[in-house]
């Protein structure tokens, strides 16, 4: 992602005068974000939010997934509303600045020490999304991310980690390394040796429900005042996935599972707001939500990666997540038995 420009700023703020009618007295850039340029826009009588998507963003997908927030809308879940430009469209490509403009909604992100009743409320909202979106004809068809999923290779996982140790080994060597470079080479060296769990673990999952999701279902993605979920943003383009994955990662989030003591009450909040607002979950997908959670840890290299081969914006809150993901990976492979008990008992009379 390449990082926005004064000149950038002041063509996105053209495209807001000329083709919504919105003149910004401030345009800011927002730290969050890595696949879109994500702006406020303070104007004479009201702010709003904008999203710029890079040149090489499929622009069509994009517009589903402006579709699918507005479905979850109707559904009940508060969504920020879209703001269509002078043409009726919702995205403006009439420059290279490609863009959406939706209300700016109120509320705070609150990732790493939710109260139990906005835990409900999360989930609660998740369940109504599934429940919404399991009715779609893309949530029949074939899952093509699930299948690649399933299909991880340890040794190339492996060689990955080998490349990624071999950087950080050179900067060592050369007395360049800093404190980030030995953290990330000591959890390069766990997560090697966890590497060959994966094979076992992918073999104990049962047959799993694919669906449409909201595709990016997480705390960074979830706005509150109070206990109030006030908005749900960010929905991504409509591939089935794994219901159990959204699940999962919602309920064992890494911010909460390597920083707090009481992460299973959490989650078990949670579980109970979804369950209430999906009745009709799969109860498998309940119970192997946890363990699809793990191994989505143990199978992604997000953060350290981005680091030492491509780093995006915002890197260093990036670094800091791969930390806490890999320490909540090694929390939920001790703690398989916990899980695996409040999963069960959440699913015993279903």
């Amino acid at each position: 992602m390449t990082v926005p420009t004064t000149e950038a700023s002041s063509m996105i703020a053209d495209v807001l005068a000329h083709r919504y009618a919105f003149v910004p007295e401030r345009l800011v850039q927002l730290p969050i974000g890595q696949g879109t340029i994500n702006y406020r826009a303070t104007c004479a009588d009201r702010d709003v939010f904008v999203k710029h998507y890079p040149p090489d963003a499929d622009i069509a997908r994009e517009a589903d997934a402006i579709t699918l927030s507005a479905l979850a809308g109707l559904g009940g879940v508060p969504v920020a509303g879209l703001l269509r430009n002078r043409d009726d469209q919702p995205i403006d490509t009439s420059t290279a600045y490609a863009v959406s403009v939706w209300e700016w909604m109120p509320g705070t992100v609150v990732t790493a020490q939710p109260t139990h009743e906005q835990s409900r409320n999360a989930g609660s909202a998740l369940g109504r999304i599934h429940t919404i979106f399991a009715s779609l004809p893309a949530s029949t068809g074939p899952s093509p991310q699930a299948q690649a999923w399933l299909a991880v290779d340890p040794a190339d996982l492996t060689a990955t980690v080998d490349r990624l140790t071999a950087i950080i080994d050179t900067r060592i060597a050369a007395g360049t390394a800093d404190t980030f470079d030995l953290d990330a080479a000591a959890t390069l060296a766990e997560r090697r040796d966890c590497i060959g769990e994966i094979p076992q673990l992918v073999a104990e999952l049962p047959e799993l429900t694919t669906q449409v999701l909201h595709g990016d279902y997480s705390p960074v993605n979830l706005l509150f005042d109070g206990a109030e979920l006030t908005a749900v943003i960010d929905f991504r383009p409509p591939d089935p996935f794994f219901t159990a994955y959204e699940i999962g990662r919602m309920a064992f989030y890494p911010n909460v599972v390597a920083t707090t003591t009481d992460w299973l009450s959490t989650a078990r909040a949670l579980l109970k707001g979804y369950l209430q607002a999906n009745p009709t979950v799969a109860a498998d997908d309940i119970r192997a939500s946890a363990q699809v959670a793990l191994l989505q840890l143990l199978t992604s290299l997000y953060g350290v990666k981005q680091h030492y081969l491509k780093p995006g914006l915002f890197q260093d809150a990036v670094d800091e997540f791969w930390l806490l993901r890999h320490r909540t990976a090694r929390v939920l492979l001790d703690h398989k038995a916990d899980t695996a008990a409040l999963l069960h008992d959440l699913t015993a009379h279903r």
